[in-house]
This record gives C-alpha cells, structure tokens and sequence, in this order.
C-alpha cells in the first residue's frame, strides 16, 4: 500500500471508532521543556490547560523559577 492508501485507511478506522463512541478524544496537560537559567538543565514540566507560566524547582540545583 502506498502512503495516500495508509491514510484513507487510517482516517477511515477513526472515523469508524468515533461514530461507536469507543473512542474519546480528551485535552490534557502540557509538558514543557524548560531550561534552567541558573544552571542550564533541561527540566520537563506539566502545566495545567489554559497555563501560560508555571512555577518549577530545578531538579539539578533547585532554583525556583517559572517557565515563559
């Protein structure tokens, strides 16, 4: 099957599965990557929806800082 093939199929099944209300689609939280900048560790965190700025604690060095 070529890649246009894949995708009707895809599109297909999901469509299907909606239409049976097996399948839910739902919004989550974000996970963003912040840098430190204090030290300059990634640190990885959740952020509720709808958040712009969220406060963390570097894992690394335990600065409290919030994301942009």
């Amino acid at each position: 099957m070529d890649k246009k093939a894949l995708r009707e199929e895809t599109e297909r099944l999901v469509r299907e599965a909606m239409e049976r209300k097996a399948l839910v689609v739902k919004q989550g939280n974000t996970r963003i990557e912040a840098k430190c900048g204090k030290c300059g560790v990634a640190n990885r965190v959740s952020a509720e929806k709808g958040a712009t700025r969220v406060k963390f604690v570097c894992k690394e060095c335990g600065q409290k800082q919030e994301t942009l």
